[in-house]
C-alpha cells in the first residue's frame, strides 16, 4: 500500500532498523530507504526525485558521521528537496532546537523515545498533511482561511506544548484525553464529568480547549430533549 515515503537517515544500525520497523507498522506511511550519513541520505533523495518517487518525509538524525543534521537540512533546501523532517536526537541543546524550527523541521524526537511517542508524532504529521490537503482540495489548490491553517498546525502539537488557560492543568488534560483515546465514539462533557469526577463545566472547559487547539472535534449531538449537547473524539488521520 503506497502513503509518504519516508527516508530515514540514522547512523547506528539499531536505532536505524528500528525507526524503519516503527515505519513499517504505521498506516499511510511507506519506507522509501534508510542512509548512514549525510551525503548518503542527500545522494537517494537525488535518485528518488529523479525517477519519478520523491521523499516525502526525513527522520533525521542530528549527529551523523560526516554532517550535522543542520546542515543536511540546509542542504535539503537548497537542492531544492522540499521533504517535511522530524529530527531525530538525544541533543536537548536549544540552539539546536532553534536551528532546526529555522530550517523547517516540524516535529522533534528526543532519544530514547518509545514506539508510542513515535506513532503519535507521525500520526500527528499525517494528520497535519490530510487537514492542509483537504482544505486545498476544497479551495481549488488554495488553503480556504486562516482557521484551516491554525487547526493543520495545531493537529503538529501535544496538550503539553499548548499554553494552558489559568484554571486548567497539564495532569488533568491528560487524563481528559487519555479518556477520550479509550472510547471508540464521540463523548460529551457529561460522559467525562462521570468518568473523572470532575463538574460537568470543568469538563467541558478541557473539551473545549481541545477542541480550539484542533485536537478532538466538535459537533452538535441529538436527539435528546433541551438545547443539543456537544460531543467531543480524538481527530485521527483517514484510514
Amino acid at each position: 500500500m503506497s502513503g509518504i515515503r519516508v527516508l530515514v537517515v540514522e547512523d547506528e544500525p539499531i536505532a536505524a532498523a528500528a525507526h524503519a520497523a516503527y515505519i513499517g507498522r504505521l498506516d499511510g506511511f511507506t519506507l522509501a530507504g534508510s542512509a548512514p550519513d549525510g551525503q548518503s541520505a542527500l545522494r537517494l533523495m537525488t535518485e528518488f526525485a529523479a525517477a519519478g518517487e520523491p521523499v516525502e518525509l526525513v527522520l533525521l538524525d542530528m549527529n551523523l558521521p560526516d554532517l550535522h543534521g543542520l546542515d543536511i537540512a540546509r542542504r535539503m533546501r537548497a537542492a531544492g528537496f522540499l521533504a517535511d523532517i522530524i529530527a531525530i536526537t538525544a541533543v536537548r541543546d536549544l540552539a539546536i532546537v532553534r536551528g532546526a524550527v529555522a530550517t523547517g523541521v516540524v516535529q522533534y524526537l528526543i532519544k530514547p523515545f518509545t514506539f508510542a511517542t513515535f506513532e503519535d508524532k507521525l500520526s500527528k504529521y499525517r494528520l497535519f498533511r490530510d487537514q492542509l490537503a483537504s482544505s486545498a482540495t476544497a479551495a481549488a489548490g488554495a488553503v480556504t482561511s486562516q482557521s484551516d491553517v491554525d487547526q493543520a498546525f495545531a493537529s503538529l502539537r501535544t496538550p503539553s506544548e499548548l499554553p494552558l488557560p489559568k484554571g486548567l492543568s497539564a495532569g488533568t488534560l491528560e487524563s481528559v484525553q487519555s479518556f477520550l483515546a479509550s472510547r471508540t465514539g464521540a463523548v460529551s462533557a457529561s460522559e467525562v464529568m462521570d468518568a473523572l469526577g470532575m463538574s460537568r463545566v470543568t469538563a467541558r472547559r478541557y473539551l473545549e480547549y481541545l477542541a480550539d487547539a484542533g485536537i478532538v472535534s466538535r459537533t452538535a449531538r441529538y436527539g435528546a430533549p433541551g438545547r443539543p449537547e456537544n460531543e467531543y473524539r480524538l481527530s485521527r488521520p483517514a484510514s
